[in-house]
Parts: structure tokens; sequence; C-alpha cells
């Protein structure tokens, strides 16, 4: 009995003496002052011991090769800690990396490269007249194509058709309404209008990625103009590019990668003028009625009718 009480009183007085026993665990330090307390108290300190694992034996070690001392199952030791649990994909794709870069797949759409890097945040902004086409606009616009991929089998119909009152600008997110409602000031004032295009006509973007075959505007000239000259006031108030000094004005038909003017000469364009002029009721068919200018921000569209 006598031994019994000696020998927890030197049990008690050794958790006095060892740091962060009470904790479960020891650190670097902690553990050369324990080799240090085994050679001086000899075994039976060395049994009080028992139970506590080094700090390195935590998570993803094995503890056969770890060097952990060996876990008591009696009343004095500590059972393991739970396995942690793998966050879901749901909860880790709402939290993205902010420095991973948006890569931005030019598959996505036909090969196209964009003007300006794909940034979050920045809003790809254009302003336009829409021309809503006819079934005998497509009826035009079938022989014009089966006559150019002759030459150019990779060009594209287009798949909306309209006339451009600017170039390709970026906005911020928070800059989008107030640029709405300046636009819509200054498109409020003009009228509706008519407007001719039918003339054949090569152009390329200033990048010469991409390719187009239009026809140009012949009549109604000054009204994009005066158009052109307000969204230009508007662009200026946002410290963003204005339209081209002398815009030739046109309704884009298709497309193709990369400048090939060189495969569309004058011998080409030619012939899809005469197709163009031959065609029946070409006249009426190319003589549209301006009666609003809209504006794609992003996904956002706006529209702003004309009086």
């Amino acid at each position: 009995m006598l031994k019994e009480q000696r020998g927890a009183a030197v049990a008690r007085a050794l958790e006095a003496e060892l740091p962060g026993a009470g904790l479960g665990f020891l650190g670097e330090g902690n553990e050369r002052g324990t080799r240090q307390t085994r050679e001086q108290e000899g075994p039976m300190s060395a049994a009080l011991l028992v139970g506590y694992s080094s700090s390195s034996s935590s998570e993803g070690e094995d503890e056969s090769g770890s060097g952990a001392e060996p876990k008591e199952s009696g009343s004095r030791g500590r059972p393991p800690p739970p396995p942690r649990l793998p966050l879901p994909d749901s909860v880790l794709n709402m939290f993205p990396d902010s420095e991973d870069e948006l890569v931005d797949d030019v598959e996505k759409h036909g090969g196209r490269i964009r003007t300006f890097p794909h940034e979050r945040g920045i809003w790809a902004t254009h302003v336009w007249v829409p021309y809503e086409a006819k079934e005998d606009f497509f009826d035009l616009l079938d022989i014009l194509m089966t006559q150019a991929q002759k030459v150019l089998p990779r060009l594209v119909k287009m798949e909306e058709f309209h006339i451009s009152l600017s170039q390709s600008v970026v906005l911020r997110y928070h800059w989008i309404t107030p640029f709405m409602q300046s636009l819509k000031g200054h498109m409020a004032p003009f009228y509706r209008f008519l407007f001719t295009a039918n003339q054949v006509k090569v152009y390329t973007n200033q990048e010469k990625t991409r390719t187009f075959l239009g026809l140009e505007v012949t009549a109604g000239h000054s009204h994009f103009l005066d158009l052109v000259s307000e969204v230009d006031r508007v662009m200026e108030e946002f410290d963003l590019a204005t339209f081209y000094k002398e815009p030739s004005f046109h309704i884009s038909l298709a497309w193709c990668v990369g400048d090939a003017r060189s495969r569309l000469d004058e011998g080409v364009v030619r012939e899809l003028q005469e197709t163009v002029n031959s065609f029946d009721d070409s006249a009426p068919l190319l003589r549209v009625r301006a009666e609003q200018v809209r504006c794609k921000s992003g996904n956002k569209f706006f529209s702003f009718p004309l009086k």
C-alpha cells in the first residue's frame, strides 16, 4: 500500500514538471527534454509518458515509421483523432483561386481571336443598328455564299446582321448602368430613317485576324454619321475608343479567320456584285428603315428606339 502511494506521488510530480503533457503532444524541444528526464528518472518516468504522441505523428504520416510513442490501451491513453473529411466539390467551387488565369478557348467561338484579353469584371461592349433579315434576303445570301465559297471554302455565314456604330470596347461592370443612361439620352433626339446597303465590299478588322464579306451603305450615310457622332460623345465620357474617322458603314454577310482579301479579289467581288444587281427585287430588299439602336455589354442587351 505504501509503495502504491509513493508511486502515485511520483507520477503527479512528473506530470507537473513536463511542459505540454496535458495538451496531448510534445514539440521538438520538449522531446529532447523528455529523453533527459527518462535517463534521470528511470523506468517509472518512461511509463508515465506512454500515450502522448509527438506532433510529427499527426495526419498523413505512417505511425509505424514516424518514431511516435506507442499508445497505451489503458485509461490514461487518448483515442486517435477522427480523420478529416474532404470538402465536397460544390463547396470548393464557391471559392475559386483568385490568381487563376482565365483561359480563352478559341474553339468555343469559331477560332476567332479576341482583340483584348478576357478578364473578370470586364464587359465587351458594342453599339449598332440592327437589320432584320427577311426570307428573300436569305435567298440572296445563299447564292452569294455559294459563289464566294468556291474561292474561300472556310467562309462562314453570319447569324445576325447589323451596321456598327462603335468599335468593340470594354466596360467595368459598375459603368454599365451610367453608360446606358448616357447612351439613351444621346439617342433620344433621333428619328427613324431609310438607308440602302447594296455595294459588295471586303473588310478586315484592325488586327487583320478576321475577314468579312459585306454590303456597304450607299444611301443614308449622313444619318449614320450623326448617330456615330453622339455615340462617340458617350465613349469620350468614359475614356473609351471612338469610332473610325472615315467609317464605311456596312452589313457583314459572312466572315472567316485571317486576312483573306487576296482570295476575295476584285474579280470575285465583281461577280458577287452582278449577282446582287440581277437578283429579283433586290432594290426594295436592300432599302431598309432604321428604327432603333442596340447595345450589348457582356450578356446584357439594351434597345433605344428612334422616334
